[in-house]
Protein backbone atom coordinates (compact mmCIF):
# COMPACT_ATOMS: atom_id res chain seq x y z
CA UNK A 1 0.00 0.00 0.00
CA UNK A 2 1.31 3.34 -1.17
CA UNK A 3 2.40 5.84 1.78
CA UNK A 4 1.17 9.62 1.45
CA UNK A 5 3.83 11.48 -0.60
CA UNK A 6 3.29 15.11 1.52
CA UNK A 7 2.64 15.91 5.33
CA UNK A 8 -0.68 17.34 4.52
CA UNK A 9 -1.50 13.70 2.89
CA UNK A 10 0.23 11.63 5.62
CA UNK A 11 -2.21 13.70 8.21
CA UNK A 12 -5.50 13.55 5.41
CA UNK A 13 -4.88 9.40 5.15
CA UNK A 14 -4.70 9.05 9.38
CA UNK A 15 -8.24 10.55 9.44
CA UNK A 16 -9.24 8.39 6.79
CA UNK A 17 -7.56 5.60 8.73
CA UNK A 18 -9.92 6.55 11.68
CA UNK A 19 -12.66 6.51 9.52
CA UNK A 20 -12.34 3.24 7.97
CA UNK A 21 -11.71 2.17 11.24
CA UNK A 22 -15.17 2.89 12.56
CA UNK A 23 -16.61 1.96 8.92
CA UNK A 24 -15.54 -1.61 9.23
CA UNK A 25 -16.68 -2.24 12.91
CA UNK A 26 -19.32 -0.52 13.79
CA UNK A 27 -20.82 -1.36 17.20
CA UNK A 28 -17.48 -2.83 19.08
CA UNK A 29 -18.68 -3.03 22.16
CA UNK A 30 -16.38 -3.20 25.42
CA UNK A 31 -18.18 -4.70 28.11
CA UNK A 32 -16.33 -7.81 26.93
CA UNK A 33 -13.07 -6.08 28.98
CA UNK A 34 -14.08 -6.40 32.57
CA UNK A 35 -15.45 -10.16 31.58
CA UNK A 36 -14.75 -12.77 31.09
CA UNK A 37 -13.83 -13.46 27.12
CA UNK A 38 -17.04 -15.45 25.40
CA UNK A 39 -15.01 -17.44 23.34
CA UNK A 40 -11.09 -17.16 23.61
CA UNK A 41 -9.06 -17.90 20.80
CA UNK A 42 -5.90 -19.41 23.08
CA UNK A 43 -6.98 -22.55 21.61
CA UNK A 44 -8.93 -22.16 18.82
CA UNK A 45 -8.20 -24.38 15.93
CA UNK A 46 -9.93 -23.42 12.48
CA UNK A 47 -11.40 -25.81 9.44
CA UNK A 48 -8.56 -27.69 8.02
CA UNK A 49 -7.92 -27.01 4.23
CA UNK A 50 -5.82 -28.27 2.24
CA UNK A 51 -5.37 -25.07 0.06
CA UNK A 52 -4.61 -21.75 1.65
CA UNK A 53 -6.39 -18.48 -0.58
CA UNK A 54 -4.18 -15.16 0.32
CA UNK A 55 -4.92 -12.01 -0.34
CA UNK A 56 -1.83 -9.50 0.19
CA UNK A 57 -1.84 -5.62 1.18
CA UNK A 58 0.82 -3.86 0.57
CA UNK A 59 3.63 -4.42 -1.75
CA UNK A 60 6.56 -2.04 -0.89
CA UNK A 61 9.78 -3.78 0.32
CA UNK A 62 9.00 -5.86 3.16
CA UNK A 63 5.34 -7.11 1.01
CA UNK A 64 7.31 -7.80 -1.52
CA UNK A 65 9.22 -10.04 0.70
CA UNK A 66 6.72 -12.14 1.97
CA UNK A 67 5.22 -12.46 -1.16
CA UNK A 68 8.03 -13.96 -2.88
CA UNK A 69 8.23 -16.18 0.71
CA UNK A 70 4.44 -17.62 0.21
CA UNK A 71 5.00 -18.66 -3.49
CA UNK A 72 7.34 -21.52 -2.06
CA UNK A 73 5.21 -22.38 0.70
CA UNK A 74 3.46 -25.05 0.00
CA UNK A 75 -0.06 -25.29 0.24
CA UNK A 76 -0.39 -21.49 -0.26
CA UNK A 77 -1.41 -19.36 -3.16
CA UNK A 78 -2.03 -15.73 -3.88
CA UNK A 79 -5.22 -14.83 -5.89
CA UNK A 80 -5.22 -11.25 -4.55
CA UNK A 81 -3.19 -8.22 -4.34
CA UNK A 82 -4.06 -4.53 -2.95
CA UNK A 83 -1.96 -1.63 -3.27
CA UNK A 84 -2.73 1.80 -4.23
CA UNK A 85 0.55 1.80 -6.51
CA UNK A 86 -0.28 -0.19 -9.84
CA UNK A 87 3.58 -0.65 -10.76
CA UNK A 88 4.19 -1.95 -7.48
CA UNK A 89 1.14 -4.22 -7.36
CA UNK A 90 1.95 -5.68 -11.08
CA UNK A 91 5.43 -6.18 -9.81
CA UNK A 92 4.33 -8.30 -6.84
CA UNK A 93 1.98 -10.34 -9.18
CA UNK A 94 4.39 -10.60 -11.70
CA UNK A 95 6.08 -13.29 -8.69
CA UNK A 96 3.42 -14.84 -8.13
CA UNK A 97 3.12 -15.71 -12.06
CA UNK A 98 6.66 -16.40 -12.69
CA UNK A 99 6.58 -19.17 -9.88
CA UNK A 100 3.67 -20.99 -12.20
CA UNK A 101 0.85 -19.73 -10.72
CA UNK A 102 -2.71 -17.89 -11.49
CA UNK A 103 -2.18 -14.18 -12.36
CA UNK A 104 -3.99 -12.68 -9.00
CA UNK A 105 -6.60 -10.09 -9.28
CA UNK A 106 -5.54 -6.76 -8.39
CA UNK A 107 -6.84 -3.78 -6.46
CA UNK A 108 -5.40 -0.46 -6.92
CA UNK A 109 -8.58 1.68 -6.93
CA UNK A 110 -7.62 3.82 -3.63
CA UNK A 111 -7.01 3.67 0.05
CA UNK A 112 -9.71 1.65 1.00
CA UNK A 113 -9.87 -0.89 -2.03
CA UNK A 114 -8.46 -3.88 0.32
CA UNK A 115 -12.19 -3.17 1.89
CA UNK A 116 -13.43 -4.30 -1.73
CA UNK A 117 -11.02 -6.99 -1.75
CA UNK A 118 -11.90 -8.74 1.62
CA UNK A 119 -15.77 -8.07 0.47
CA UNK A 120 -15.68 -10.16 -2.71
CA UNK A 121 -12.61 -12.05 -3.05
CA UNK A 122 -12.89 -16.02 -1.90
CA UNK A 123 -9.95 -15.59 0.63
CA UNK A 124 -8.94 -17.99 3.58
CA UNK A 125 -6.16 -14.98 5.02
CA UNK A 126 -5.34 -11.40 4.14
CA UNK A 127 -1.87 -10.30 5.01
CA UNK A 128 -0.70 -6.83 5.12
CA UNK A 129 2.58 -5.29 5.15
CA UNK A 130 0.93 -1.28 4.50
CA UNK A 131 2.02 1.18 6.34
CA UNK A 132 1.61 0.84 10.29
CA UNK A 133 -1.65 2.92 10.51
CA UNK A 134 -3.25 0.87 8.46
CA UNK A 135 -2.60 -2.23 10.06
CA UNK A 136 -5.82 -2.27 12.14
CA UNK A 137 -8.19 -1.40 9.75
CA UNK A 138 -7.11 -4.25 7.07
CA UNK A 139 -7.51 -6.66 10.17
CA UNK A 140 -10.85 -5.44 10.67
CA UNK A 141 -12.13 -5.82 7.20
CA UNK A 142 -10.50 -9.11 6.93
CA UNK A 143 -11.97 -10.67 9.80
CA UNK A 144 -15.72 -9.45 9.27
CA UNK A 145 -15.18 -10.45 6.08
CA UNK A 146 -14.80 -13.80 7.25
CA UNK A 147 -11.09 -13.83 6.58
CA UNK A 148 -7.92 -14.87 8.98
CA UNK A 149 -5.71 -11.58 9.67
CA UNK A 150 -2.23 -11.51 9.49
CA UNK A 151 -0.28 -8.06 9.47
CA UNK A 152 3.62 -6.65 9.79
CA UNK A 153 4.40 -5.33 13.08
CA UNK A 154 3.17 -3.51 14.59
CA UNK A 155 -0.52 -4.68 14.97
CA UNK A 156 -1.98 -1.46 16.46
CA UNK A 157 -1.43 1.90 17.71
CA UNK A 158 -3.83 2.37 20.03
CA UNK A 159 -5.07 0.17 22.99
CA UNK A 160 -8.97 0.89 21.52
CA UNK A 161 -7.86 -0.76 18.22
CA UNK A 162 -6.25 -3.21 20.33
CA UNK A 163 -9.21 -4.15 22.09
CA UNK A 164 -10.96 -4.12 18.84
CA UNK A 165 -9.05 -6.53 17.33
CA UNK A 166 -9.33 -9.13 20.12
CA UNK A 167 -13.40 -8.57 20.18
CA UNK A 168 -13.29 -8.66 16.96
CA UNK A 169 -11.20 -12.08 16.45
CA UNK A 170 -13.26 -13.69 19.33
CA UNK A 171 -17.12 -12.56 17.50
CA UNK A 172 -15.68 -13.62 14.21
CA UNK A 173 -13.44 -16.96 15.39
CA UNK A 174 -11.10 -15.90 12.65
CA UNK A 175 -7.63 -15.59 13.63
CA UNK A 176 -5.75 -12.61 14.35
CA UNK A 177 -1.64 -12.80 14.32
CA UNK A 178 0.94 -10.75 13.96
CA UNK A 179 3.89 -11.47 11.96
CA UNK A 180 6.64 -11.03 14.12
CA UNK A 181 9.87 -12.36 12.46
CA UNK A 182 12.59 -11.92 15.45
CA UNK A 183 10.45 -15.02 16.89
CA UNK A 184 11.34 -16.77 14.91
CA UNK A 185 15.45 -15.71 14.38
CA UNK A 186 17.62 -19.12 15.47
CA UNK A 187 19.29 -17.45 18.32
CA UNK A 188 16.23 -16.69 20.03
CA UNK A 189 15.02 -19.86 19.50
CA UNK A 190 17.64 -21.54 20.47
CA UNK A 191 17.54 -19.58 24.03
CA UNK A 192 14.01 -20.44 24.05
CA UNK A 193 15.20 -24.21 23.91
CA UNK A 194 17.74 -24.18 26.54
CA UNK A 195 15.08 -22.33 28.72
CA UNK A 196 12.75 -24.97 28.55
CA UNK A 197 15.18 -27.69 29.25
CA UNK A 198 16.02 -25.85 32.60
CA UNK A 199 19.80 -24.26 31.54
CA UNK A 200 18.83 -20.85 32.97
CA UNK A 201 16.90 -22.31 36.24
CA UNK A 202 14.16 -19.72 36.28
CA UNK A 203 14.20 -16.56 34.79
CA UNK A 204 13.74 -13.30 36.02
CA UNK A 205 15.07 -10.63 33.81
CA UNK A 206 15.45 -9.60 30.36
CA UNK A 207 16.87 -6.70 28.30
CA UNK A 208 15.63 -6.28 24.54
CA UNK A 209 15.10 -3.64 21.83
CA UNK A 210 15.03 -2.21 18.64
CA UNK A 211 18.47 -0.06 18.22
CA UNK A 212 18.86 0.63 14.61
CA UNK A 213 20.01 4.00 13.10
CA UNK A 214 17.22 5.01 10.63
CA UNK A 215 18.14 8.74 10.36
CA UNK A 216 19.19 8.16 6.47
CA UNK A 217 15.94 6.33 5.87
CA UNK A 218 13.76 8.60 7.90
CA UNK A 219 14.88 11.52 6.05
CA UNK A 220 15.48 10.64 2.73
CA UNK A 221 12.84 11.21 0.68
CA UNK A 222 12.78 8.01 -1.07
CA UNK A 223 13.57 5.48 1.42
CA UNK A 224 9.56 5.72 2.95
CA UNK A 225 7.30 6.83 0.20
CA UNK A 226 6.21 10.16 1.79
CA UNK A 227 8.65 9.65 5.14
CA UNK A 228 5.46 8.01 6.57
CA UNK A 229 7.68 7.04 9.46
CA UNK A 230 9.29 10.43 9.90
CA UNK A 231 5.97 11.78 10.53
CA UNK A 232 5.33 9.32 13.46
CA UNK A 233 8.91 10.49 15.14
CA UNK A 234 7.10 14.08 14.80
CA UNK A 235 3.73 13.55 16.52
CA UNK A 236 4.87 10.25 18.99
CA UNK A 237 7.04 9.89 21.93
CA UNK A 238 7.43 6.25 23.04
CA UNK A 239 8.47 3.10 22.45
CA UNK A 240 7.39 2.82 18.39
CA UNK A 241 8.54 -0.26 17.51
CA UNK A 242 8.86 -2.48 20.71
CA UNK A 243 7.89 -6.32 19.18
CA UNK A 244 11.21 -7.27 17.46
CA UNK A 245 12.31 -6.99 21.21
CA UNK A 246 9.50 -8.16 23.17
CA UNK A 247 8.14 -10.76 20.94
CA UNK A 248 11.04 -13.09 21.69
CA UNK A 249 11.21 -12.39 25.17
CA UNK A 250 7.33 -12.72 25.53
CA UNK A 251 8.05 -16.20 24.32
CA UNK A 252 10.96 -16.97 26.61
CA UNK A 253 9.34 -15.42 29.93
CA UNK A 254 5.88 -17.85 29.17
CA UNK A 255 3.90 -14.77 28.91
CA UNK A 256 -0.14 -15.29 28.51
CA UNK A 257 1.16 -18.95 29.82
CA UNK A 258 1.55 -18.59 33.12
CA UNK A 259 2.57 -15.15 33.17
CA UNK A 260 1.74 -11.48 31.76
CA UNK A 261 2.92 -8.05 31.73
CA UNK A 262 1.57 -5.83 34.70
CA UNK A 263 3.26 -2.78 34.77
CA UNK A 264 5.13 0.03 32.54
CA UNK A 265 7.44 2.68 33.21
CA UNK A 266 8.66 4.89 30.49
CA UNK A 267 10.93 7.62 29.84
CA UNK A 268 12.54 9.19 26.93
CA UNK A 269 15.82 11.71 26.26
CA UNK A 270 15.32 14.61 24.38
CA UNK A 271 15.63 14.70 20.78
CA UNK A 272 18.42 16.18 18.79
CA UNK A 273 19.72 13.44 16.45
CA UNK A 274 17.37 13.78 13.69
CA UNK A 275 17.89 17.75 13.26
CA UNK A 276 21.25 17.22 13.32
CA UNK A 277 21.64 14.82 10.97
CA UNK A 278 19.38 17.16 8.83
CA UNK A 279 21.85 20.10 9.19
CA UNK A 280 24.80 17.59 7.99
CA UNK A 281 23.20 16.13 5.06
CA UNK A 282 19.34 17.65 4.08
CA UNK A 283 20.13 21.59 4.92
CA UNK A 284 17.83 23.01 2.94
CA UNK A 285 15.33 20.45 4.02
CA UNK A 286 12.14 21.67 6.41
CA UNK A 287 13.44 19.07 9.03
CA UNK A 288 16.70 20.90 10.01
CA UNK A 289 14.32 22.93 12.46
CA UNK A 290 11.78 20.52 12.46
CA UNK A 291 10.36 20.04 16.43
CA UNK A 292 10.16 16.04 16.54
CA UNK A 293 8.24 14.42 19.14
CA UNK A 294 10.37 11.48 19.79
CA UNK A 295 13.20 11.25 21.81
CA UNK A 296 16.22 9.88 20.40
CA UNK A 297 16.52 6.88 23.11
CA UNK A 298 13.43 5.45 24.54
CA UNK A 299 13.55 3.58 27.45
CA UNK A 300 10.25 1.01 28.89
CA UNK A 301 11.06 -0.97 32.23
CA UNK A 302 8.48 -3.63 32.13
CA UNK A 303 7.14 -5.66 35.39
CA UNK A 304 5.23 -8.92 34.65
CA UNK A 305 2.45 -10.57 37.07
CA UNK A 306 5.31 -12.98 38.57
CA UNK A 307 7.72 -10.84 39.40
CA UNK A 308 10.04 -10.60 36.20
CA UNK A 309 11.27 -7.58 34.69
CA UNK A 310 12.24 -6.81 31.05
CA UNK A 311 14.33 -3.24 29.87
CA UNK A 312 12.79 -2.53 26.32
CA UNK A 313 14.64 -0.09 24.75
CA UNK A 314 13.76 1.93 21.24
CA UNK A 315 16.85 3.96 19.27
CA UNK A 316 16.86 4.70 15.84
CA UNK A 317 17.46 8.32 15.66
CA UNK A 318 21.05 8.10 16.64
CA UNK A 319 24.61 6.72 15.18
CA UNK A 320 25.15 3.02 15.99
CA UNK A 321 25.52 -0.73 15.12
CA UNK A 322 22.54 -2.52 14.44
CA UNK A 323 21.14 -3.90 18.03
CA UNK A 324 18.27 -5.86 19.51
CA UNK A 325 20.04 -6.13 22.93
CA UNK A 326 18.41 -9.58 23.57
CA UNK A 327 19.78 -10.50 26.97
CA UNK A 328 17.88 -13.57 29.46
CA UNK A 329 18.83 -13.70 33.04
CA UNK A 330 17.65 -16.51 35.36
CA UNK A 331 18.96 -18.13 38.52
CA UNK A 332 20.99 -20.75 36.93
CA UNK A 333 22.77 -18.05 34.73
CA UNK A 334 22.41 -15.72 31.34
CA UNK A 335 22.69 -15.64 27.79
CA UNK A 336 23.58 -12.72 25.03
CA UNK A 337 22.96 -11.79 21.37
CA UNK A 338 24.67 -8.59 21.09
CA UNK A 339 27.56 -7.52 20.20
CA UNK A 340 28.67 -11.43 20.03
CA UNK A 341 26.56 -14.31 21.36
CA UNK A 342 27.76 -15.33 24.47
CA UNK A 343 26.70 -17.48 27.65
CA UNK A 344 26.85 -18.28 31.09
CA UNK A 345 25.93 -20.98 32.52
CA UNK A 346 26.68 -22.15 36.29
CA UNK A 347 28.34 -25.39 36.51
CA UNK A 348 29.20 -25.43 32.81
CA UNK A 349 30.82 -22.28 32.29
CA UNK A 350 34.06 -21.33 33.70
CA UNK A 351 33.65 -19.12 36.71
CA UNK A 352 33.16 -15.72 35.55
CA UNK A 353 33.71 -16.20 32.37
CA UNK A 354 31.54 -15.78 29.11
CA UNK A 355 31.09 -18.92 26.84
CA UNK A 356 30.39 -18.62 23.26
CA UNK A 357 27.03 -19.87 22.94
CA UNK A 358 28.21 -21.89 19.85
CA UNK A 359 29.46 -24.69 21.93
CA UNK A 360 25.54 -25.32 22.58
CA UNK A 361 24.39 -25.35 19.70
CA UNK A 362 24.86 -29.11 17.87
CA UNK A 363 22.80 -29.76 21.58
CA UNK A 364 19.92 -27.10 21.44
CA UNK A 365 19.28 -25.97 18.30
CA UNK A 366 15.32 -25.18 17.91
CA UNK A 367 13.37 -27.87 16.47
CA UNK A 368 11.51 -25.59 13.99
CA UNK A 369 14.90 -24.66 12.76
CA UNK A 370 16.24 -28.65 12.04
CA UNK A 371 13.08 -28.81 9.99
CA UNK A 372 12.92 -25.86 7.80
CA UNK A 373 16.92 -24.54 7.63
CA UNK A 374 16.95 -25.96 4.56
CA UNK A 375 13.87 -24.58 3.20
CA UNK A 376 14.44 -20.83 4.73
CA UNK A 377 18.08 -20.37 3.46
CA UNK A 378 18.70 -17.69 1.11
CA UNK A 379 15.33 -15.93 2.73
CA UNK A 380 15.07 -12.26 3.86
CA UNK A 381 16.43 -11.64 7.39
CA UNK A 382 18.37 -15.12 7.47
CA UNK A 383 15.56 -17.28 7.07
CA UNK A 384 13.36 -16.33 9.55
CA UNK A 385 10.96 -14.51 7.55
CA UNK A 386 10.32 -17.49 5.32
CA UNK A 387 10.07 -19.71 8.93
CA UNK A 388 6.87 -17.05 9.80
CA UNK A 389 5.45 -17.39 6.95
CA UNK A 390 6.15 -20.50 6.39
CA UNK A 391 4.45 -21.57 9.75
CA UNK A 392 1.29 -19.26 9.58
CA UNK A 393 0.13 -21.30 6.40
CA UNK A 394 1.11 -24.77 7.36
CA UNK A 395 -0.94 -24.08 11.25
CA UNK A 396 -3.83 -22.93 9.30
CA UNK A 397 -3.61 -25.63 6.91
CA UNK A 398 -4.13 -27.90 9.70
CA UNK A 399 -6.13 -26.43 11.66
CA UNK A 400 -4.25 -25.48 14.57
CA UNK A 401 -3.79 -22.50 16.27
CA UNK A 402 -1.09 -20.27 14.60
CA UNK A 403 1.80 -19.47 16.92
CA UNK A 404 1.05 -15.74 17.63
CA UNK A 405 -2.28 -15.50 18.76
CA UNK A 406 -3.94 -11.94 18.99
CA UNK A 407 -3.78 -11.97 22.59
CA UNK A 408 0.07 -11.92 21.95
CA UNK A 409 -0.66 -9.38 19.12
CA UNK A 410 -2.03 -7.00 21.01
CA UNK A 411 -0.09 -6.98 24.05
CA UNK A 412 3.01 -6.73 22.45
CA UNK A 413 1.84 -4.31 20.28
CA UNK A 414 0.02 -2.17 23.34
CA UNK A 415 3.21 -0.89 24.32
CA UNK A 416 3.54 1.81 22.07
CA UNK A 417 0.60 3.68 23.57
CA UNK A 418 1.07 3.00 27.39
CA UNK A 419 4.69 4.44 26.82
CA UNK A 420 3.19 7.63 25.40
CA UNK A 421 1.16 7.97 28.21
CA UNK A 422 3.93 7.12 30.67
CA UNK A 423 6.32 9.46 29.19
CA UNK A 424 3.42 11.76 28.90
CA UNK A 425 3.07 11.53 32.60
CA UNK A 426 6.76 12.19 33.75
CA UNK A 427 7.90 8.43 33.80
CA UNK A 428 4.47 6.81 35.79
CA UNK A 429 3.99 3.73 36.38
CA UNK A 430 0.88 2.45 33.86
CA UNK A 431 -1.09 -0.81 33.97
CA UNK A 432 -1.35 -3.13 30.84
CA UNK A 433 -4.84 -4.14 30.08
CA UNK A 434 -5.77 -7.73 30.44
CA UNK A 435 -6.63 -8.70 27.04
CA UNK A 436 -6.85 -12.08 27.91
CA UNK A 437 -9.21 -11.57 30.48
CA UNK A 438 -7.63 -13.85 32.87
CA UNK A 439 -6.73 -16.55 30.63
CA UNK A 440 -3.23 -15.70 30.58
CA UNK A 441 -2.80 -17.53 34.10
CA UNK A 442 -3.13 -21.50 32.28
CA UNK A 443 -0.21 -23.27 31.36
CA UNK A 444 0.22 -24.03 27.84
CA UNK A 445 3.33 -24.82 25.64
CA UNK A 446 3.83 -22.78 22.53
CA UNK A 447 2.90 -23.67 18.98
CA UNK A 448 6.43 -24.11 18.42
CA UNK A 449 7.19 -26.28 21.02
CA UNK A 450 4.52 -28.92 20.81
CA UNK A 451 4.57 -28.69 16.88
CA UNK A 452 7.84 -27.61 15.28
CA UNK A 453 7.36 -30.16 12.91
CA UNK A 454 5.20 -27.69 10.77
Amino acid sequence: MEQCNTRREFLKAAGVCAAAGTFLFTGCQSSSKKGLAQAPMTAYGSTPKDLIRVGFVGTGNMGTGHVSNLTKVAGCQIVAICDIRPEMAKRAAGIVTKAGFPEPKLYTAGELDFVKMCETEDLDLVYNAAPWHWHTPICLAAMKNGKHAASEVNIALSVDDCWKLVETSEKTRRHCVMMENCCYDSMEMMTMNMIRQGLFGTILHGRCGYLHDLRELKLSPTAYQGQWRLHESIKRDGNLYPTHGIGPMAWCMDIHRGDAFDTLVSMSTASLGLNEYAKAHYPDSPWVNQKFALGDVNLCLIKTKLGKTILCSHDTNLPRPYSRDFLVQGTKGLVQKYPSELVYIEGKSKPHAWQDLADYSKDYEHPVWKHLREKSAGAGHGGMDFIEDWRLIQALRKGLTPDIDVYDSVAWSVIIPLSEQSVAAGGKPVKFPDFTRGLWKQQRSLQVDTHPEL
